[in-house]
């Protein structure tokens, strides 16, 4: 198919010295062949071309020329829905960077039309510890004393989605679960060939380090049980990438050159994460910094060493959980179906290496999920400011899983597993959200391995 320019390279610009302008060669590569469009959870929710790939690309053209103007509420609307998922790039023929046009386009946009109030105060929040330990703190006692559980009983829908989402996030008390900040029963698992993988620091992360604090634990002691050395590191922030996606690049540069300085001290070969969209984000800190003369190299440096925890585990069996402890017939073994996060499978082009994980568990067996590919409409902090939406692209996800027969899902991204969880408990279903990492740590426990 012959390449058709979006936006002419000689055509005037009328948003000189922009972010878009600067990603306009990515913009220029799309052929409109229409491959993203069933891609595209958006497009298929809504039935619009404006909500697809094309036709959101098609619009930033016309920011370029000058055809739209960039506070036109249409545009805006049309931009606002994209949840960012990247799966148009895994589809796409021609290697469009949507994801790296969608943040510049959301950027240059920014200052015509602000994010709607609860975005912003979001933004400004994980950007600030002060404001994010103590949320963090007040959200973890609404969960653990059953009123998130509640509320999502009694408030009308609408309302009632963030608070299930928290109260899906409940996990059961473990002696070894430690609390935020501590590792003390992490780092420090008996294994005969712990260490000889080499040094491994974890990305904490906000929602993971405050919410999904055995996560961690749990991502702590499975690396350390298949050979690597857990050392922790000091002054790590939010990784950036709700202001990225949300367009404000400040912020999320700001918070990058923190944490590259913050790893540059801890000693670590390899920097770890569980998050899938924290790790598309750190993946990324060198084009993200690639203009900043003091700091380009040092992110170069900074994202050559980020690796999934499922990457790392995967690269070495993982060691397989088993022994008597472990239920044998398959009808004892608890049902689980994999839903891939999108900034694990088409950002980071992760596929197969969470399934290892999850076949290393071997008190779980497998269980096929439909379009698991698909978005679940998470995407940040997109179901909190486009709620109807995000309804809408979760509600198929849902029908999948209890066509499934599992009994968990299994997810590695704390938005997925946000987003998933709560709507699984508004439809008042038994299935639990989970990251494969946990089960695989249970799996661990059960044969003996921990001491």
């Amino acid at each position: 198919m012959t390449q058709r320019s979006l936006t002419p390279p000689t055509a005037p610009c009328a948003l000189p010295g922009s972010p878009l302008e600067a990603a306009r060669a990515g913009l220029d590569s799309c052929v409109h062949c229409g491959f993203c469009l069933p891609a595209c959870p958006t497009y298929l929710a809504l039935e619009d071309e404006n909500d697809s790939p094309r036709g959101r690309l098609l619009l930033m053209g016309a920011l370029l020329d000058g055809t739209v103007a960039p506070d036109d509420p249409t545009v805006g609307q049309h931009l606002d829905r994209c949840l960012g998922c990247r799966g148009c790039e895994t589809a796409c023929p021609s290697g469009v960077p949507y994801g790296q046009l969608l943040e510049a386009t959301r950027a240059t946009v920014a200052a015509y039309r602000p994010l709607p109030i609860i975005g912003r105060l979001l933004l400004w929040g994980f950007s600030r510890e002060w404001v994010l330990r103590p949320a963090l703190v007040a959200a973890r006692l609404v969960r653990d004393l059953g009123v998130a559980r509640v509320l999502a009983r009694v408030l009308p829908a609408r309302f009632a989605m963030p608070f299930a989402m928290l109260a899906s996030t409940a996990r059961p008390t473990r002696a070894r679960a430690g609390t935020p900040g501590t590792r003390a029963a992490s780092a420090q698992t008996g294994t005969t060939n712990m260490g000889d993988r080499g040094t491994a620091s974890l990305l904490t992360g906000c929602v993971m380090e405050g919410i999904f604090t055995e996560v961690n634990r749990a991502t702590e002691r499975t690396l350390a049980r298949n050979g690597w050395t857990m050392c922790e590191t000091q002054g790590q922030r939010c990784c950036g990438a709700l202001h990225a996606h949300a367009g404000d690049l400040d912020g999320a540069r700001a918070l990058a050159r923190a944490n590259i300085a913050a790893f540059e001290t801890s000693g670590a070969e390899t920097i770890v994460l569980n998050s899938a969209g924290c790790g598309a984000m750190c993946k990324e800190y060198g084009h993200l910094l690639a203009d900043d003369l003091a700091w380009a190299d040092r992110a170069a440096r900074f994202a050559a060493r980020v690796r999934d925890v499922s990457e790392l585990l995967a690269a070495v069996g993982p060691a397989a959980a088993g022994g008597s402890a472990t239920a044998t017939s398959h009808e004892a073994l608890t049902p689980v179906a994999y839903d891939a996060p999108c900034h694990l499978q088409h950002a980071q082009r992760i596929v197969d290496p969470p399934l290892a994980v999850l076949r290393a568990a071997s008190q779980i067996r497998l269980v096929p999920l439909a379009d698991s590919d698909q978005c679940c409409g998470s995407a940040g902090i997109f179901n909190l400011i486009q709620p109807d939406v995000a309804t809408r692209v979760l509600s198929p996800k849902l029908a999948r899983i209890a066509e499934s027969g599992a009994q968990v899902i299994a997810t590695g991204n704390p938005g997925c597993l946000m987003q998933i969880g709560g709507g699984l408990v508004l439809a008042g279903s038994e299935v639990a959200a989970r990251h494969p990492v946990e089960l695989l740590d249970e799996g661990y426990e059960r044969e003996g391995i921990r001491r």
